[in-house]
C-alpha cells in the first residue's frame, strides 16, 4: 500500500473523517500485534515512531504495555526514545532504568516499573526497582506482579522462581 502512496502516517478515524486520541496509524496496529515485518514498512517509509495519542500512547507504550517485545525493541532501535522507566523495566534497559529512577519518582511510577518489569520477564530489572519498595499494581494491571510474570510469551520462569522465593501470591491464592 505504501508503495501505492499510502501515508505511513495516516490515522484511522472512528468520529467521521476527523482523527483523535485512540485514532492510530499503522504502525500502532504493527505494535499491538508484535509483528515486526509489518511494523517495519511503516518505519521504512518514514513513519513517525512517536506519533501520540494511540490506545495507551505512543507505538511503543503500545507495544510494550501489550507485551508486544520484537516490536518494542524494533521501535527503540529505529530511534523511540526510552522516556519512562516501564519502558525501560519491561525490556530489561538496566542502564537507562537507572538514570530514570535516580530522580527519585513518585512510588506509582517505580510499582509500574516493577510491573512491567515483571511482565516483560526481567528478572535483574525486577531486582533492580525492588531495592525502591514499589507497594502497588498499575490501575489497568490485570493481577499481581507474580501474575504478569505468568504470563505466556514473557521470559518469565526466572523472575517467577524470585517472585515466588520472596514469598509473592498471585490474585487467585488471596
Amino acid at each position: 500500500m505504501i508503495d501505492a502512496g499510502a501515508d505511513p502516517n495516516a490515522r484511522t478515524t472512528s468520529r467521521g473523517s476527523q482523527s483523535g486520541p485512540g485514532d492510530e496509524t499503522p504502525l500502532y496496529y504493527a505494535a499491538s500485534s508484535d509483528d515486526v515485518d509489518v511494523a517495519e514498512a511503516p518505519i521504512d517509509a518514514g513513519a513517525d515512531v512517536e506519533v501520540p495519542d494511540g490506545s495507551i500512547g505512543t507505538p511503543l507504550d503500545d507495544a510494550v504495555g501489550y507485551g508486544c517485545w520484537h516490536v518494542a525493541r524494533l521501535l527503540v532501535m529505529r530511534g523511540s526514545p526510552v522516556e519512562k522507566a516501564w519502558h525501560a523495566a519491561a525490556l530489561g534497559m538496566l542502564g537507562r532504568l537507572a538514570e530514570l529512577l535516580r530522580s527519585d519518582p513518585p512510588p506509582a511510577e517505580v510499582s509500574q516499573a516493577f510491573w512491567h518489569a515483571c511482565n516483560g520477564g526481567q528478572r535483574r530489572g525486577v531486582s533492580s526497582v525492588t531495592r525502591r519498595r514499589p507497594h502497588s499494581e498499575p490501575d489497568y494491571a490485570q493481577g499481581t506482579p507474580l501474575d504478569a510474570a505468568s504470563q505466556p510469551g514473557t521470559r518469565q520462569e526466572n523472575v517467577v522462581t524470585w517472585l515466588r522465593e520472596r514469598g509473592a501470591r498471585s490474585a487467585s491464592s488471596y
